[in-house]
This record gives C-alpha cells, structure tokens and sequence, in this order.
C-alpha cells in the first residue's frame, strides 16, 4: 500500500499559528521521534541560550533522523514543544514556517515548563513521522 497523506485545511488563525488541525494517513510507517534537545549546532558550536539556534539543530535532527527511517522532515506529522520562556511562542511560529515552507505544518502542541535537564537548554521538540 503507498503512503497517503492529507492535510486538513486550518482556520486562518491555526495557518497563522503554523500548525494543522488535523493530518489523515493512510499506509506508511510511523516513527516514534524522542525528544530533541541540544545546547550545539549540528558543526558542534555552542547554542546554549540561544533560542532560534535550537529550534533549527532540533528540527534538523529530527530530520535526519527520518531520514535514516526512510522519509525527511515533510514526513513529521505530529510534534510537541517544549519551550522554557513562553515569551518564544511567536518565534517558534516564525521558525516553524522557515522549517516547512510549503506550509504542511505538522499537527502539534506548545508547553512551557520550569526547566530541562541541562542548563542552556530553552527548547525540546518530539514528535511522530510517517514514512512510505
């Protein structure tokens, strides 16, 4: 069976927000993605504190990841955000319409918490793939 995958057309506000309501799959493999977290670029220069740094290296480790699974970062349905300052919500959206230009925004959820395992950490990105 080929892989199907239907984005469900948001509302201007969830367009706005870079997110879908929902996507439809049909045939694929999902992948289970941990979370990504990182205080260095994929170079191994030092990101810590620096909020947009991390979005970018998460997402591009999540795509290399389903990459080795088959697929790449177009495949990533489903993601939560961890983010530790609420104040960085307007900015994830930005970045997360720089990681998906075509605008098929994975389906997703945005939490805040009191801290991560490392000081210098501001973000954690975890998600689900289907790859054909």
């Amino acid at each position: 069976m080929s892989l199907s995958v239907t984005h469900l057309e948001g509302s201007a506000f969830q367009q706005s927000r870079a997110f879908s309501p929902a996507i439809v799959t049909q045939g694929g493999r999902m992948v289970w993605l941990s979370g990504q977290t990182t205080t260095t670029d994929l170079e191994g220069k030092d990101i810590s504190w620096d909020f947009a740094a991390q979005v970018r290296t998460c997402y591009a480790l999540i795509d290399r990841t389903l990459r080795r699974a088959g697929g790449d970062l177009s495949c990533l349905v489903y993601s939560t955000t961890f983010i530790l300052d609420p104040r960085h919500g307007d900015l994830l959206v930005d970045l997360r319409k720089e990681a998906f230009p075509g605008g098929k925004y994975p389906c997703s959820a945005l939490i805040t918490v009191a801290g991560f395992a490392r000081p210098g950490i501001l973000v954690e990105i975890q998600g689900v793939g289907v790859v054909p």
